[in-house]
């Protein structure tokens, strides 16, 4: 197992894996399930300790910290709750893919993880294949490297993309994104008054491995356009074409 906070230069080294759980079983057989398919893995059981860890590996600019490549991230922690870890990492900027677990399964849970930051959402019980198959789809999305348009920047009306920067302005003010809302609004600065389609937005953000419906589209649009629009309920931006999907402007 290798440790967050010392590198391995092997060029066959695997991706390194961070489990939040605080159900002593459930942490160790996921552990012992990763660890039987290669990857490396670190494991704690509570949000402060996880926190610590992400935060290290994250702002450290010496090349002897590990990065993290994956955080499976339990709902309900000790001391700091998935929630809320969730969000500080993204407002850190931490961009690493999140798979949360929880018992709780409702639409509302699911919409509200995904809302925060989270890539995918596991309900508990679950099973180890599963797991490992939303394992392998978050790491194979993640190692991707999409192409920068040739702009150093992408402008529509009061918006401006800093592609190679990953830092929006909206009426020349800082706007924070999540990881998937900066390549959706990407995605839609570079096609100007395009419409998609839902199912075009997930295989283009989410690629084609991802496992979740269409709602995730929506409650990305609908998040997008609160931190964009004056009035979220009435969009001059990202805008719904009935029956099709959306578009810019």
């Amino acid at each position: 197992m290798r440790s967050p906070g010392v590198s391995d230069s092997s060029e066959e080294a695997q991706p390194l894996i961070l489990v939040v759980e605080d159900e002593a079983l459930i942490r160790e057989t996921v552990t012992m399930a990763l660890s039987d398919e290669g990857y490396e893995v670190v494991a704690v059981e509570d949000g402060r300790q996880a926190l610590d860890i992400i935060r290290d590996a994250h702002v450290s600019d010496d090349n002897e910290i590990s990065a993290i490549d994956l955080i499976i991230l339990d709902l309900m922690l000790p001391y700091v709750n998935g929630l809320d870890l969730c969000r500080l990492m993204r407002q850190d900027g931490v961009t690493t893919p999140i798979l949360m677990l929880s018992a709780k399964g409702t639409e509302t849970d699911i919409v509200v993880g995904l809302e925060i930051g989270a890539d995918d959402y596991l309900a508990k019980p679950f099973g180890m294949r599963e797991l490992i198959a939303r394992c392998r789809s978050l790491l194979r999305r993640a190692s991707r490297q999409p192409q920068l348009p040739e702009q150093l920047v992408l402008q529509f009306q009061e918006i401006a993309l800093y592609p190679q920067e990953c830092r929006v302005t909206v009426r020349e003010d800082a706007v924070n994104l999540s990881p998937k809302e900066f390549t959706l609004l990407e995605l839609f600065m570079n096609n100007p008054r395009r419409v998609f389609s839902r199912d075009q937005l997930l295989e283009k953000v989410w690629g084609i491995d991802f496992m979740g419906d269409s709602k995730t589209v929506d409650v990305h649009i609908r998040w997008l356009r609160e931190k964009l629009e004056l009035d979220p309920s009435n969009p001059q931006y990202i805008i719904t074409v009935r029956g099709f999907g959306y578009r810019l402007g």
